[in-house]
This record gives C-alpha cells, structure tokens and sequence, in this order.
C-alpha cells in the first residue's frame, strides 16, 4: 500500500495546481475550488489501485472533477454569495487592470450552461482532446464539439469581455 500511496503524492504533488485552476474555472471561487479538487481527490484515492492501472489517470480524475461539480451546481443552496460591497482595505500596487479582466472573465464564464463551461475548461485550459472532452464528460465527440461551437459563440458575444484590457486578452 506504500508504494500505491506514494504513486498518489506524486499525481497529486505533479497535477494539484492544474486541477486547482481547472476547478477555480468552473466554480469561479477559489475556496470551492479548493474544497472540489479535494474531494474528487479523496474520492479518487479510495479507488487509486484500480485507477493507476488505467491508460490515463488524470481522465478519470477530471471526470471525477467535473462531476462532482455538476452535482454541486444543480444544489439549490451554493452557498456563501459575495456582497455587493467591497470592505476597504489596502492595495498591494495598481490591481485594477487585473481585477476588470478577472471580474469579465468570470461574469461570462458564468453565463454559460454547465456543460458548455465544463467543456470550455477542459478543451481550451486543460489542452484536452475532444476525445478526452468526451470521455470525461462522458458523452459523444459531436456533442464536445457543438457545445464547445456554442460556448465559444455566447462568449464572442457578451459585452462583458469587450471591456478586458487589451494586454490581459493575450
């Protein structure tokens, strides 16, 4: 079992910040995605002798990911909401470039269906395949591909991402 717990360390310690990012896409809160990736990890770990003799591990961990989330979203609480009012506090240097691309970012993202997001974290931020998109999500490849057609259309579209600064658009 040591052996099979050190493999595990070492998918977590190589996989955790791309997980991390890939969970903090689909729920937009950093302390969700924190609480997400730790249990698709935990739940992953129960089964960690069956999954590391897989072809890809790491699908089959995004496919825990991402289903863990779905099954968050469709709760009808979600829940601590930001208030509409920062609290005061100091800066570290100027932010608000930064922080205009990230509020943009993260309104349009979450205008989009759960599975046109899923599908648009996994394609464009995860370099998956729409093999792999597929596999995930565990669906057909036309479907990756029409819901990606659609996620990227409604994102062409919004207003929102025709404020973010030009150089946070590179």
């Amino acid at each position: 079992m040591e052996a099979d717990g050190g493999e595990f360390a070492r998918f977590v310690d190589m996989r955790q910040r791309s997980l991390l990012r890939s969970a903090w896409l689909l729920t937009g809160d950093w302390p969700l995605a924190e609480d997400l990736v730790q249990t698709a990890l935990a739940r992953t770990w129960l089964r960690w002798e069956r999954i590391r003799r897989r072809d890809d591990p790491e699908i089959y961990v995004r496919r825990v990911l991402v289903s863990t989330w779905v099954n968050w979203s469709r709760r009808k609480w979600r829940g601590e909401r930001p208030g509409a009012e920062l609290p005061d506090g100091p800066a570290g240097g100027d932010l608000a470039t930064e922080a205009v691309a990230r509020v943009a970012v993260r309104g349009a993202l979450a205008s989009l269906s759960d599975r046109q997001r899923a599908v648009l974290v996994l394609r464009v931020f995860d370099d998956l395949t729409e093999a792999q998109t597929a596999q995930i999500l565990g669906c057909a490849v036309g479907t990756v591909k029409s819901t990606m057609s659609q996620a990227l259309a409604k994102l062409r579209a919004d207003p929102r991402l025709a404020e973010v600064p030009e150089q946070e658009k590179r």
